[in-house]
């Protein structure tokens, strides 16, 4: 059984989670620790003994950790990425881009703790200074989904550290290997006992504990918006310092003047590559009457062309779907989209077993037309390779549809109009805009984040990241 790591100790569970691959549910590639309440109490106990002096340790040191951690991971991309694939089902060219930029975010952020800021003001009052700077806020929860199982994680620990703090991962129970091994790693940084701690289990138990208990100073979580709605309303009560990244329903925009393969490349690729299991993907597609009919018979010959197969074979251009269960929902929301009148243009079925007879949870990728904004299939977010479109007679209307939605991650645009592109980059109301790219594709060194229903609370990544990591002090000194 692969343990939890409490206080630089690997720890037996009372409980076992089977780590399946859905390429070959026939595959089992471990057997996971699965903590209770009272282990998840151990390893917050841990960090909070561990904090004061972690939070005083020099730049070098977090510099010199950091840094090697992102070392390991770039060295070992091609063995990190082939276990990310097996558990999660993302193809391995994505798999091991996705290892690479865990790597990168590390390295970026080994730099930052060289670089920690602050200001020297003179004050208001003759022969007073002033200084401004920033301190670690404590013991952070770190809860993160199963869609990025290593860059996601990378992207909260490594600031978290970085910064000062002392951390408690709670990863997705569906891809426990690649937290597994990416604490593994981090167990041999140099790290000292208890200042990074994996506690693997279910919400019920360790993400409940961790929003209950007061020694949590401050609560990361990606995923769902029930679960981050809950997550707020806990921290709210006990105000605690939170950060929330939660669901999109992205559109992507195409004009009449469009590149028609720039277009169905953003599309295709916003829509379902990682088997459409991104908050960035675009599953609303807003096509301007002139190019509609060209585009929809584009896409379509490019989504015959796709090939749906093992996540880590050679050729295979989109994985399996996680589990069942998304599965389900995915083939739940083909039928609700045919139920309420849009056309299905491809695929939308699920495929029992790859060309080699391998049982998976595999489906052939989904796309509709002759929807409406107000389908369901236009207003939830299904998180599979399900995508819509919706025709638009002229720019101003496929802006209107874009931004009618309770959603605000991303949103994307294929034009060549300066005049659109601009205007689109500043009305969206979106925190992420792209102009003929997909809308999955934001580099490690600038902020993530989204408006409205899908982010709360400071950016995530870059050098934004200060803001949830660290707390501002001010302090004066009389001459």
């Amino acid at each position: 059984m692969f343990k939890n790591l409490i206080n630089g100790d690997w720890v037996e569970a009372p409980g076992v989670t089977r780590n399946i691959n859905p390429s070959d549910t026939r595959d089992l590639i471990g057997e996971y620790a699965k903590a209770d309440a009272a282990q998840t109490k151990d390893a917050i106990a841990a960090a909070q003994a561990a904090f004061p002096a972690w939070s005083l340790s020099t730049p070098q040191q977090r510099f010199d950790i950091l840094d090697a951690v992102g070392s390991e991971i770039l060295a070992r991309r091609n063995e990190l990425g082939d276990l990310l694939a097996r558990e999660e089902g993302k193809t391995l060219p994505e798999a091991i881009g996705e290892v690479a930029r865990a790597g990168n975010i590390f390295k970026f952020f080994a730099g930052e703790a060289l670089r920690p800021g602050g200001e020297v003001l003179p004050s208001v009052r003759p022969g007073v200074g002033v200084e401004i700077t920033r301190e670690p806020v404590g013991v952070v929860g770190i809860i993160t989904p199963w869609n990025f199982p290593i860059a996601i994680p990378a992207w909260k620990i490594a600031p978290a550290l970085a910064y000062g703090n002392c951390v408690v991962f709670k990863p997705a129970e569906l891809v426990p290997g690649s937290a597994w091994a990416l604490a593994d790693i981090l167990s041999r940084s140099g790290l000292p006992k208890g200042v990074f701690n994996l506690v693997m289990g279910p919400g019920s138990q360790v993400g409940a504990t961790l929003l209950d208990d007061a020694r949590i100073a401050a609560i990361t979580f990606t995923g769902s918006v029930g679960t981050g709605k809950r997550v707020a309303a806990a921290c709210v009560g006990r105000m605690a310092k939170f950060q929330l990244e939660m669901g999109g329903k992205n559109p992507m925009v195409v004009l009449d003047d469009a590149d028609l393969g720039v277009a169905v490349n953003c599309a295709v690729q916003s829509g379902f590559f990682s088997t459409g299991q991104r908050c960035t993907a675009s599953s609303r597609v807003i096509v301007t009457e002139g190019i509609h009919d060209r585009f929809v018979a584009a896409v379509v010959e490019k989504l015959r062309s796709l090939k749906v197969d093992d996540a880590r074979k050679t050729g295979t251009d989109l994985g399996p779907v996680v589990d069942a269960s998304q599965l389900a929902q995915n083939l739940k929301y083909v039928e609700i989209a045919r139920g309420e009148g849009a056309t299905l243009a491809y695929g939308g079925d699920a495929l029992e077993h790859n060309a080699d007879g391998q049982p998976g949870f595999y489906m052939r990728p989904a796309l509709f037309t002759d929807t409406t904004a107000g389908m369901r299939i236009n207003g939830e977010e299904v998180f599979g390779p399900v995508v819509s479109v919706l025709r638009a007679k002229n720019y101003d209307e496929a802006l209107h549809l874009a931004n009618d939605t309770p959603f605000g991650l991303a949103a994307g645009i294929a034009t060549t109009s300066l005049k659109y592109a601009t205007h689109f980059k500043r009305h969206s109301q979106a925190g992420m805009v792209m102009v003929n790219l997909p809308t999955a594709g934001v580099d490690y060194h600038v902020p993530f984040g989204g408006r409205k229903g899908s982010s709360y609370g400071p950016r995530e990544q870059g050098r934004y990241a200060a803001e949830f990591y660290t707390t501002v002090k001010t302090a004066y000194t009389q001459a």
